[in-house]
């Protein structure tokens, strides 16, 4: 999936009339909701599991970064693991979700305590998380971030 396709399904959705559920919402049937796989996601991006993250994230991923680095399925998990995307802890806030189909839109704001390469510091962000369900599990397909304004 090409970065254009993936900006096109994440501008189609943004433009979709569909309702904004509670953050304890999301389409459960079947599985797993999709707030419970990002859930999953937070605390494996705290404590880095390997098995864990490589479940929760698509193959195709497209991972964009509040700089504008973008990263893919294999950059982020290895971050993660080699201690080069260091979270010491993550906490949501302002958490809106929309499910489309087999699709679910998660919007949130992101305040974290990082030590990247061994420096400490701190990040607000507000976030998209675009999850889709695929074979019968939720995958995170895309994310961006971007810096709140000033």
């Amino acid at each position: 999936m090409t970065m254009k396709t993936i900006l096109g399904l994440m501008a189609s959705l943004a433009l979709c009339a569909c309702s904004v559920m509670p953050a304890s919402g999301g389409n459960a049937s079947g599985g797993e909701s999709a707030v419970a796989a990002a859930e999953k996601l937070r605390v494996a991006m705290v404590d880095p599991d390997q098995a864990v993250l490589t479940s929760l994230v698509a193959d195709d991923l497209s991972y964009g970064h509040s700089s504008g680095r973008i990263d893919t399925k294999t950059s982020f998990i290895g971050d993660l693991m080699a201690g080069n995307s260091d979270f010491v802890s993550i906490d949501i806030s302002d958490q809106t979700v929309k499910v489309v189909q087999d699709i679910t839109l998660i919007r949130h704001t992101l305040v974290a305590k990082t030590n990247d390469r061994g420096a400490a510091g701190n990040v607000k962000l507000h976030v998209l998380q675009v999850w889709q369900r695929q074979g019968g599990a939720w995958k995170l397909v895309a994310r961006q971030a971007v810096r709140p304004p000033a």
